[in-house]
């Protein structure tokens, strides 16, 4: 507070100076007495701090000089037309000085569209790595767990005091879980509480978890008011700091939770953002800690903001030829999904345990659905790669996914959310959680980007994914890409067989004699039909590590 109120008080001091007319004040005689007083400055003077203290105080603007040009080129033109003689000039100079910087500024972005592309260029590949089936391969859908929360809400001491807040993923403690803070409900609520009792998690993986609210008060937070606000905290600490995107909430593998934000650098001329680190606060004491994102702790998972992720992904997708032609000709222009859960991306978690930011990129014509390709972006670095997909396939994007599902659910009017492009079995798919009316979720869908009729759900991702596989054995996908599936041939005698009608084939499930599981489908080995105990059987399958393991080609021996 005691820098705020110096910056303000030179500030004010500058702006009086520039607003009336200091000659004024050193002449003698009649003239001094049409002129105005020292009483007239020093009432500018207070009026000026009091208005500067309280935009400072209540926006949390940085207190870098550049903010302050249009401001003071406002006062030197007035105080230009109320001096006389030099000093007229001097400040007329200054005004015009003035406006030449805030028209600078204002057309910035035109000239410097070339400098946030490089700043956002990312590292270009095909396609992700095949997923690996041993791992679970979507999240519960955040709106699912904020319902969650939400009906456990009576955990929390002094219910009527609080309301959930914003809702984020993270890995804690090796688990995926997400973390929403108990928020103050109003300004009265703040008062009579003082501070906040603690935070909800529940599961990012398991949806029939339930939410668990862990006690830890929180003092500066972003329901709080005046100094215990967590923006204003962090502002009070690091004044001319340029930050972007929503303070977020991370939680250390002891359960200690810490509020950060990213802050960094304008491109040019307070225009554009490119992120350098993070400032971490302690919501209890209020301490708070910069760090360079090469040197965030490393309990921290979304060191980059998705605010900062989303608005890069916009430079790459517009300005690959620079500001005009994404205005005109817009060659090689791609835009951004807005169908991510968090500022337009959607975190999601590696086999390594690395959070990443998915966004697809679309066509900026309208009514095309297809998809030119999609980033992932790492949350601790903001290092990004974009993968252009199989360019001999037209892929579709996420709308058209989240389309598929609407028309699939039409009487029931369930609804997709958080679509995820995977690469299952060498296919590039979307996998997409379904929820109902009431936020409730109903199962998973998965959809070939590719070859969109071929589409399955399930209660589960894994079971979604398991019928995914013999879908692709039926349809025109292949599995051929399997991760670790390497084809293995096996000759053995069969034990016990059982068919299952799907459609218009069927599945047959069989197990040898040396205890091994196998599955195939009669849409690509139609003879499996007349598969028996007691048969023995010459075949080729993908070694892909699971309880039935698929079969590619298959002889029945004595099967003519």
């Amino acid at each position: 507070m005691g820098e705020l109120f110096i910056f303000s008080l030179i500030i004010a001091v500058v702006s009086a100076v520039i607003l009336f007319p200091i000659l004024s004040l050193f002449q003698k005689g009649e003239e001094k007495k049409k002129s105005p007083s020292i009483n007239g400055f020093l009432f500018i003077f207070i009026l000026l701090f009091i208005i500067i203290f309280s935009i400072y105080y209540f926006t949390n603007l940085d207190r870098n000089m550049n903010g302050l040009v249009i401001g003071l080129t406002v006062l030197a033109v007035l105080g230009g037309f109320f001096a006389k003689g030099i000093e007229r000039k001097v400040k007329l100079v200054l005004g015009l000085i003035g406006i030449i910087a805030i028209a600078y500024m204002s057309f910035a972005f035109v000239f410097n569209a070339d400098k946030k592309f490089e700043k956002a260029q990312m590292q270009v590949e095909e396609e992700i790595e095949t997923f690996d089936e041993n791992e679970t391969p979507a999240s519960v859908p955040p709106d699912f767990a904020r319902n969650k929360m939400k009906k456990a809400f009576g955990q929390v001491p002094n219910t009527s005091y609080y309301e959930l807040g914003s809702l984020q993923i993270q890995k804690v403690d090796g688990q995926y879980v997400y973390i929403a803070p108990v928020e103050f409900s109003g300004f009265f609520k703040w008062i009579q509480g003082d501070t906040t009792p603690g935070y909800f998690t529940v599961s990012a993986t398991d949806s029939s978890a339930n939410p668990k609210f862990i006690k830890s008060e929180m003092a500066y937070t972003p329901s709080s008011f005046l100094n215990k606000d967590i923006y204003r905290q962090i502002r009070m600490q690091y004044p001319d700091y340029i930050f972007y995107g929503d303070v977020q909430l991370e939680i250390d593998d002891d359960g200690k939770p810490f509020y950060i934000r990213t802050y960094g650098e304008f491109i040019s001329a307070r225009n554009g953002f490119n992120p350098l680190g993070i400032v971490m606060v302690d919501p209890l004491t209020g301490a708070a800690k910069q760090y360079k994102l090469k040197d965030v702790p490393a309990f921290i998972d979304g060191a980059v903001s998705p605010e900062t992720v989303s608005l890069h992904n916009s430079y790459f997708g517009k300005y690959v030829n620079g500001y005009w032609n994404s205005l005109f000709g817009k060659s090689d222009v791609k835009l951004p999904s807005d169908e991510g859960t968090e500022a337009n991306v959607s975190p999601i978690f590696d086999e390594k345990g690395d959070m990443y930011y998915f966004t697809d990129f679309t066509s900026p014509k309208e009514g095309v659905d297809s998809m030119l390709g999609y980033s992932l972006t790492n949350s601790r670095t903001g290092e990004a790669t974009y993968y252009t997909g199989n360019l001999e396939e037209s892929y579709m994007d996420s709308q058209g996914a989240l389309q598929i599902i609407e028309k699939k659910f039409i009487e029931k009017k369930w609804y997709g959310k958080m679509p995820i492009l995977y690469n299952f079995y060498g296919e590039a798919s979307w996998l997409t959680p379904v929820l109902d009316t009431n936020g409730f979720l109903q199962n998973y869908f998965i959809v070939s980007a590719a070859n969109p009729e071929i589409a399955v759900y399930a209660s589960t991702p894994n079971d979604a994914l398991k019928q995914y596989k013999t879908a692709l054995q039926r349809g025109s996908g292949s599995v051929e890409g399997s991760s670790s599936a390497e084809e293995v041939q096996l000759t053995g005698k069969v034990v016990r067989v059982y068919k299952e009608r799907v459609g218009e084939s069927t599945n047959v499930s069989f197990l040898l004699e040396d205890g091994k599981n196998f599955i195939a489908s009669t849409e690509n080995n139609p003879l499996a039909i007349y598969l028996q105990e007691d048969d023995e059987v010459e075949m080729t399958y993908l070694n892909t590590g699971e309880m039935f393991l698929p079969v590619k080609e298959m002889t029945i021996n004595g099967l003519e």
